[in-house]
């Protein structure tokens, strides 16, 4: 006897049933509504990347979770392969940054400048499943290309929390930090440029882990506990210097605590950046400076940053500045900056508080008792017709034996008004 085919879905993936797929629909249409406002275009690039963007160590520990696809026909050699890179020739996007990137170097000429993309699109990632972290998701993606001046970072904040604030979320925290800065700092407490990626990796976990937890892992990873001790105590200086002072004021503080390393035009840039932003925000949410903000893509060249709300207890969505990619595809490289908004993560949240989508349209179900004569079904459905014609939503369904549990269904799916049509006549319930 055959064994009967599975039902779940694959580990880390999910069926979507219809009421969060209300939710879906609705929050995917708030967000492109915003960022259309701010001038972004729609663009789509292909689930299918080559092996060589992906894996071009960019893309920081993501690169270790591709679902890699396997050459077809004749370029698929098992008896002469010596590794798994010579069974792969392609592999599913695991972010839409290096598809991005890869679309802009393919179109430069057919693009304005600078280039302001919207992306929405599923990305796959073969992680461990768990709460808001799936092996198939959605990210919302905005990017400027071709814009080198903190105003590309300040819109992309904006536009970003202007989404969220729309959606609902209120008390939400930006963080803001800058790769130059990180690097600054750990070649001042004397680390070399081959060991700041992980010495980074380790700071990046400090709202985790705790500064023990920071030191502990970087002496296990054999570095020297006073270099590691002498950026704990800058860090330390930094979150108290900026809870008490002003954007401007805390980038001249650490010019001078990081004197002869720190670039002053990078601190002073970052510094324009939250100064704007709390200019010209209007919503309740704040923005921040953390010293220990990296973000885990290599590619990140410049500003970072990253969206905290307290329910979630990590990150609703990040970005950063990523200068030196396109270079990578063309050879020139051209200043690109861009924010991804983690969507499910969002959905998980609003599943949580009971979201429920703010209805525009009448929701009318007919329900249609078996026998009825077929006259008076035509007649129920041209009813429902001119209905739909003047903009509501219109159900027309046979009626179940269990119909309490049918009605139920139908109201947590938003319909407001079920109409039940017997055999003898029709009378609203």
């Amino acid at each position: 006897m055959n064994m009967p085919l599975k039902k779940k879905p694959v580990s880390g993936m999910k069926d979507i049933l219809p009421i969060e797929m209300q939710i879906r629909e609705y929050v995917l249409e708030v967000i492109r509504s915003t960022y259309r406002s701010f001038g972004y275009t729609a663009i789509d690039t292909p689930a299918v990347e080559h092996i060589e963007n992906l894996s071009s160590k960019q893309g920081g520990d993501n690169e270790q979770l591709i679902f890699k696809i396997l050459k077809r026909g004749e370029k698929l050699s098992l008896q002469n392969a010596e590794s798994e890179n010579d069974l792969c020739d392609s592999g599913l996007r695991y972010d839409l940054t290096v598809p991005l990137v890869r679309y802009f170097a393919a179109h430069e000429n057919e693009l304005p400048t600078p280039f302001k993309a919207l992306q929405i699109g599923n990305v796959w990632r073969a992680d461990r499943p768990q709460r808001g972290r799936f092996r198939q998701f959605t990210q919302c993606d905005i990017d400027i290309i071709g814009d080198a001046s903190s105003a590309a970072e300040v819109e992309l904040i904006l536009a970003t929390a202007q989404a969220l604030t729309k959606i609902g979320f209120k008390g939400f925290q930006i963080r803001v930090n800058d790769r130059r800065i990180l690097s600054f700092m750990a070649s001042y407490c004397g680390f070399g440029e081959e060991e700041q990626t992980e010495v980074f990796a380790s700071l990046d976990k400090m709202e985790k882990i705790g500064n023990d937890g920071v030191l502990a892992e970087l002496e296990e990873k054999g570095f020297d506990s006073v270099k590691i001790k002498k950026v704990l105590d800058i860090i330390a200086v930094l979150q108290k210097l900026g809870r008490e002072s002003d954007a401007s004021s805390l980038m001249k503080q650490l010019a001078l605590l990081l004197k002869g390393y720190l670039n002053p035009h990078v601190a002073a840039d970052l510094g324009t950046v939250i100064n704007n932003i709390l200019a010209l925000k209007t919503s309740e949410w704040e923005i921040v400076f953390d010293p220990t903000l990296v973000r885990g893509m290599g590619y990140y060249t410049g500003t970072v940053f990253e969206v905290n709300v307290p329910e979630l207890g990590g990150s609703l969505g990040g970005g950063g500045r990523y200068d030196k990619m396109i270079g990578a595809f063309t050879g020139k490289n051209v200043p690109a900056v861009g924010f991804s908004l983690g969507f499910e993560r969002i959905i998980l949240l609003l599943m949580e508080r009971g979201f429920v989508v703010p209805e525009q349209s009448e929701r009318r179900a007919y329900l249609i008792e078996k026998g009825v004569e077929n006259s008076k079904v035509i007649e129920i459905m041209q009813k429902a017709q001119l209905e739909r014609e003047q903009g509501e939503i219109v159900l027309v369904i046979w009626m179940n034996k269990n119909k309490k549990f049918q009605i139920e269904q139908l109201q947590k799916e938003g319909y407001t008004q079920i109409v039940d049509v017997y055999l003898e006549d029709s009378k609203p319930t």
